[in-house]
């Protein structure tokens, strides 16, 4: 039984109405920040991404959402190769500085972090992220007001820590706790697999 179906539905219902509501409800949904960095020769560029998605084990697969007619789109359809920063709780001045449309552009708007080139993509990895991820643009998608990308993994790394999250169009420090006990956990993954990672 859904919620429609138990009498806790509020909606309208009807698609053309959804406008606010449906897009508050959107903004429920808790999602991982992360930096998008792209290299092409001299310029480089980084944006704040919280739209992304792992897609596929095999081949390893993510997707993320970029504006149309974004620096970072442009650069990142030229060169294809880029590196996503999946960002830790201590981060959130990060992200911030990387969606802050006042930033400098090109390498100027790197001098705020510490980083190392991806030896793969050439693009800026960010010390202390709690993942990265070298990627391979393989198909683009138009979606509305943003482009949605997927792209191949072909590298990371991650560390032990905790993740800077999304919720309701603000950031979030949390400290992740199991809902269920370890060894339920251990084979609910044993016996079901219905995430892509």
């Amino acid at each position: 039984m859904n919620a429609r179906d138990s009498g806790d539905a509020a909606g309208s219902g009807e698609p053309e109405n959804c406008g606010a509501v449906c897009r508050a409800a959107l903004r429920r949904i808790a999602s991982g920040v992360g930096v998008l960095s792209v290299r092409t020769g001299v310029t480089m560029h980084g944006t704040t991404v919280s739209s992304l998605t792992a897609v596929s084990r095999d081949p390893l697969l993510v997707g993320l959402c970029l504006v149309h007619d974004s620096v970072g789109l442009g650069l990142l359809k030229r060169r294809r190769d880029f590196a996503i920063n999946i960002l830790n709780t201590a981060q959130a001045a990060t992200a911030r500085w990387f969606a802050d449309p006042s930033r400098p552009r090109g390498p100027e708007q790197f001098d705020r972090v510490e980083w190392k080139p991806d030896l793969f993509s050439g693009a800026p990895l960010i010390d202390g992220a709690l993942a990265w991820l070298s990627c391979r643009l393989v198909a683009t998608v138009d979606a509305g007001d943003h482009e949605l990308l997927l792209a191949e993994v072909v590298d990371g790394a991650a560390r032990e820590g905790e993740p800077l999250l999304n919720f309701g169009g603000r950031l979030h420090q949390v400290e992740l706790a199991d809902s269920v006990p370890r060894r339920l956990a251990d084979a609910s993954r044993r016996s079901v697999s219905g995430s892509a990672l």
